[in-house]
């Protein structure tokens, strides 16, 4: 059983019928009573970082979150939910995120090296260029096409980190992890055949469902 964590600001539809898509038995929870004993967990997220962050709390789901990290069950960030497992972001203010993952979040400069304008917000289809195929996360997963959304991106020191990264005026994080816990930027629901993988890969190898 898979856990979608419902804090308000996640694209829960979508998620539920890319699972289905697969097989999978899920359960929606919008307070951890509701998702306990889940086989993994899946955090999704749309909007912005100092609303999530407020919405986890009153939610109850900061620690819940953390605990089950370090308990070593599977967790996966989408979008928004992959920027809160960082340390910290500049959206509206700085702000402390879940600090599961070492790094913080900027905006896009909107500026190439050249100091030539790009659009902002990175949207539309980009190609993964995949650095890790040996994670579990990252079985048969080819370097397809997958679809971005976000105005603002990850900046870390830690290319240990770095599953996969794809090109927007410089290197874009795009699927991060360590041990279970694994995040993409862009939306595997969204994403084709590449997406639809990644979310096997997470509930049928690293989740055992």
């Amino acid at each position: 059983m898979i856990g979608i964590i419902d804090y308000g600001m996640g694209n829960l539809f979508s998620v539920s019928k890319a699972l289905e898509r697969i097989n999978v038995d899920y359960k929606l929870g919008d307070r951890p009573e509701k998702l306990e004993n889940c086989d993994g967990y899946i955090l999704p997220g749309v909007g912005a970082f100092p609303d999530a962050m407020k919405a986890l709390e009153e939610h109850n789901f900061i620690h819940f979150i953390k605990e089950k990290v370090e308990a070593g069950i599977p967790v996966y960030g989408i979008c928004l939910g992959m920027q809160l497992l960082f340390e910290r972001s500049e959206e509206g203010g700085e702000t402390e995120g879940l600090g599961l993952f070492p790094g913080s979040i900027t905006r896009f400069s909107g500026r190439n090296e050249k100091g030539e304008a790009y659009k902002v917000p990175h949207m539309g289809w980009n190609e993964l260029n995949i650095h890790q195929p040996e994670q579990a996360i990252m079985t048969d997963v080819k370097e397809d096409h997958v679809y971005f959304v976000h105005s603002y991106v990850v900046q870390t020191e830690q290319p240990s980190i770095l599953y996969a990264t794809a090109d927007y005026h410089g290197e874009v994080p795009a699927i991060i992890g360590r041990d279970h816990l694994v995040a993409s930027q862009f939306h595997p629901e969204k994403s084709g055949q590449a997406g639809m993988q990644l979310l096997e890969n997470f509930c049928k190898v690293m989740c055992r469902q």
